[in-house]
């Protein structure tokens, strides 16, 4: 009898795994991009709205022999559309504040984003040089990416950013991984969007989330739900509760019409 191959992340990393570029200022910096990338095996690069032409000569001077990364690079007007397909997305950020809690480093985030990579897709996703990604934008990731660097200088450059944080994933390419491991299958992130303007609306209606600020209360049920890992099955109920309140309310206001 022959003996069942082992899957290991390193067979399936390549394709599953996606690095997501918003709005990159640099062709150098998209170019360097894709030989890191390229360096450590993966391909598929994504640019959210990118602010110079990504196949210039400057970017192809700096991909050198990663080419074929820049070419096939997929474009997007947003992040929303770049995730789309995604179950798990990873951004980075060297802010701290009252939205970017829980923040891993790129060795903690690889351990926690390899297993789903036989049967999902997974992103990294970078911010612009001069100002990352806003908070607005986090909210899309459910995981957030934090390097250690020194106070006295902790920016680091886009292509290095990335560099670190494919090194640590690479490290984990021979780790074996079972997709009928029993580990729930996760939501993909249009699912979970599409849940989340749901109840942003919902509460709004019942009065329960500041119209003048609705996502103050939201961007923190964003990171109860996201450390609970949804898969579509929870997704459903979480939306036939919404369901519910939206009954109710709309009874309500019918039931108030007939009064007056």
């Amino acid at each position: 009898m022959t003996e069942a191959k082992l899957t290991t992340s390193e067979d399936v990393l390549p394709s599953k795994l996606s690095v997501v570029l918003v709005e990159p200022q640099g062709a150098l910096n998209i170019g360097s991009v894709c030989r890191a990338m390229m360096n450590f095996g993966f391909s598929e690069l994504r640019l959210v709205n990118p602010q110079v032409d990504h196949l210039s000569q400057e970017a192809r001077l700096m991909a050198v022999k990663a080419a074929s990364v820049l070419e096939n690079a997929k474009i997007f007007e947003s992040l929303e559309d770049a995730l789309a397909g995604t179950v798990l997305s990873f951004g980075t950020t060297r802010r701290f504040g009252r939205y970017r809690e829980g923040l891993l480093h790129p060795e903690d985030a690889a351990k926690r984003l390899v297993p789903y990579l036989c049967d999902s897709s997974v992103a990294l996703v970078f911010g612009r040089e001069d100002r990352g990604l806003f908070t607005s934008e986090l909210d899309l990731c459910q995981h957030f990416i934090t390097i250690p660097t020194d106070d006295n200088l902790p920016s680091m450059n886009l292509a290095q950013a990335v560099s670190l944080c494919l090194y640590e994933v690479s490290k984990l390419k021979k780790l074996p991984i079972d997709g009928n491991s029993g580990r729930k299958k996760l939501a993909k992130n249009e699912t979970l969007e599409a849940m989340y303007q749901h109840m942003r609306q919902s509460l709004l209606d019942i009065g329960y989330l500041d119209p003048q600020n609705p996502d103050h209360i939201l961007r923190t049920f964003r990171r109860i739900l996201s450390r609970s890992s949804l898969n579509d099955r929870d997704v459903r109920i979480m939306r036939g509760l919404f369901n519910q309140i939206d009954l109710y309310t709309g009874h309500k206001i019918a039931r108030k019409s007939d009064r007056e």
